[in-house]
């Protein structure tokens, strides 16, 4: 089992199913309403509401708001991850599993509702809730990718001489952009646009042609 995975379940007790049925449901009727209108506007009323059960039956479950957003945020990134490794699977070449792996994330997170949201207008609310800055999270991404790019470079996929940690902090700061702010000049709903872009700019950062 993933480290995620494990934050994911933690809220619930190991060997009690109907504790973890409960977790489950408060963390979906979380998703939604978070998605709906936002951390700042979310209440553990509202969620309790939307899941069909108490107040209390909440706060037993977690200790307080935040503790709830941070591991609907983590089982969003785990979802992420997830589904990262397996187009990683999928793909038969490095440009396939950096440019390809690298666009189907953009577009997942562009398309997930409560990222997109938070990201687009409470940065803020989503970094206190992680417990950390803005630059941790910019930090968390760009190891991510550094990592993945370290990889391809050791198994001679990329030249020795490429920064990876500067290609990867350029990729996380571009992929940012494009999820808070709409282009006039890429059709970023277009994957096959999208792909275009990338392939574009990282390619030739990675000595690839």
């Amino acid at each position: 089992m993933s480290r995620s995975s494990t934050l994911t379940g933690s809220a619930a007790t190991a060997g009690e199913p109907a504790r973890d049925l409960t977790t489950a449901r408060v963390l979906d009727a979380a998703y939604e309403q978070l998605s709906l209108v936002g951390v700042q506007r979310t209440s553990m009323e509202d969620v309790a509401r939307r899941a069909g059960v108490s107040r209390v039956t909440v706060y037993r479950h977690f200790a307080n708001k935040d503790a709830l957003v941070q591991l609907v945020l983590h089982r969003e990134f785990e979802r992420l991850v997830q589904q990262y490794l397996a187009d990683l699977e999928r793909a038969e070449t490095a440009v396939d599993r950096i440019v390809g792996g690298y666009v189907t994330t953009l577009q997942a997170i562009r398309r997930n509702p409560l990222l997109r949201g938070l990201l687009s207008v409470e940065l803020d609310a989503l970094v206190s809730s992680m417990a950390g800055r803005t630059d941790q999270v910019l930090a968390m991404a760009r190891l991510f990718i550094a990592s993945q790019l370290r990889a391809e470079q050791a198994a001679g996929e990329i030249a020795p001489d490429v920064d990876v940690d500067v290609a990867a902090d350029l990729m996380t700061r571009v992929a940012i952009s494009y999820v808070l702010i709409s282009s006039d000049v890429i059709d970023l709903d277009d994957d096959a646009a999208t792909l275009a872009m990338a392939r574009g700019f990282v390619m030739p950062m990675l000595g690839w042609r």
